[in-house]
């Protein structure tokens, strides 16, 4: 469904200044104007979306943003402020501005290392390792050998206290070293 741009946007002045005030984001008022006309596309004649639906995984997966990502699933947990995974527009607003060219390579840092982190124990170790490998290659998966290889040098690169898993500090090390991994992290709006 396209919306026009006549579509009335449902915000009083009061609560995008919130939006501001609260921190969900980085947007001015217009941007996230924008951004809720990007959710509403979501929704259908049938079932559409409001600043007060909740959407679940399979309506966020039709993003064009995140409908070939690899990490598509851990996005939207991490973003989820819900159990059941679902985001609210105050959590896509969060998402989008966290995905921001805008928004600093810290905040950028903080949500990789929680996407990053499939367990959830505060830590990369090697078995996260080895997901973030067998993700981004897809389908061109490379032999064990060279997976616990690749392991290998990463903590030998980046495990600075020799415990066989990535901190948040050495992740921001790595970060430091390698901005580019950052600067990919980005949706338009």
């Amino acid at each position: 469904m396209g919306l026009s741009a006549s579509v009335e946007i449902p915000f009083t002045k009061d609560e995008l200044a919130l939006y501001r005030f609260k921190k969900l984001t980085i947007f001015t008022k217009n941007e996230i104007r924008v951004v809720y006309r990007k959710v509403q596309s979501l929704g259908t004649e049938e079932e559409p979306v409001t600043k007060d639906s909740q959407l679940s995984r399979e309506t966020l997966y039709k993003l064009k943003e995140l409908n070939v990502n690899p990490f598509k699933d851990r996005i939207v947990t991490v973003f989820s402020s819900k159990k059941d995974g679902t985001l609210s527009f105050e959590d896509f607003l969060d998402m989008m501005s966290v995905f921001n060219e805008k928004a600093s390579k810290e905040l950028k840092a903080e949500y990789a290392f929680r996407m990053y982190d499939f367990d959830d124990d505060g830590f990369i170790g090697s078995e996260n390792i080895k997901e973030i490998i067998n993700r981004l290659t897809g389908k061109e998966k490379l032999q064990e050998t060279d997976i616990e290889l690749l392991i290998e040098n990463i903590f030998d690169e980046s495990d600075v206290d020799d415990d066989s898993k990535i901190s948040y500090p050495e992740f921001e090390n790595i970060v430091v070293d390698c901005p580019e991994m950052i600067t990919r992290f980005r949706f338009r709006l």
